[in-house]
């Protein structure tokens, strides 16, 4: 019998220096039309996680206690005023370690009975190229030339909820409010505005995110060189995200 774990143990390492040794570096990665580096099937998207585990995306809901998801671009409620993805999908993504830091932030808010509500979190690559195509205002969308944030699956746009009732703290502006009150920088707004506004960009700081200055929902993991651009449909990544 032990001889026989012995064994087992040895294929299973095998397999897995076979598989390391047979996964594309991020400089062999295919190329999209921008030269960005991109993964874009099932096959390299395993190969990669398993040279770096944080590369993993994680199904948001299925890890975080009482999150909510309002992903705004599954509907006609956005700035675009169509469906960027999917129609009602109910589910999103983040890398490993921003969900994990994601996790904290919703538990030091439930401590105070609040939590978070999720507009938006990855983003396949093609659905940047669309918003361009559609936009093409480095203001308002990303370029795809230089990727996202979101297609990279480390940045999220949010916003802080009461437990209880569900309703969103005032923060001055909704999701995706272009004008110069949506900054941080911004305080012409009564204390407890300004109060909320802190309370969001205070914890998600605590727990290692990096803000964007002119959306105060808006919030990414850093690094973002070390992550590649994703461009792997919602349900393809639903079969086999962690």
């Amino acid at each position: 019998m032990k001889n026989k774990q012995t064994a087992r143990i040895t294929i299973i390492f095998a397999l897995f220096v076979f598989a390391h040794s047979c996964a594309p570096k991020p400089n062999t990665l295919p190329k999209n039309e921008y030269g960005l580096s991109e993964i874009s099937n099932i096959k390299t998207y395993q190969s990669v996680i398993v040279l770096d585990s944080n590369q993993i995306m994680v199904n948001i809901t299925e890890h975080i206690k009482d999150i909510l998801l309002d992903l705004r671009y599954a509907s006609v409620n956005n700035f675009m005023h169509r469906e960027m993805y999917p129609a009602n999908t109910s589910f999103t993504f983040l890398r490993l370690p921003a969900e994990k830091a994601l996790q904290q932030v919703q538990q030091t808010l439930q401590n105070k009975g609040l939590g978070l509500k999720i507009f938006d979190a990855y983003r396949p690559f093609d659905v940047t190229k669309k918003f361009w195509d559609l936009v093409h205002d480095e203001r308002y969308v990303a370029n795809p030339a230089k990727g996202s944030g979101h297609n990279r699956g480390i940045a999220v746009d949010l916003t802080i909820i009461d437990s209880k009732t569900k309703q969103e703290l005032d923060m001055g502006t909704g999701f995706d409010d272009f004008t110069d009150s949506a900054h941080h920088s911004f305080t012409a707004f009564p204390e407890k505005i300004i109060a909320n506004r802190k309370l969001l960009k205070e914890t998600m700081q605590q727990y290692g995110f990096k803000l964007f200055e002119t959306e105060w929902w808006h919030y990414s993991w850093p690094d973002p060189e070390k992550f590649e651009i994703m461009n792997l449909s919602f349900e393809d990544l639903k079969k086999i995200a962690q």
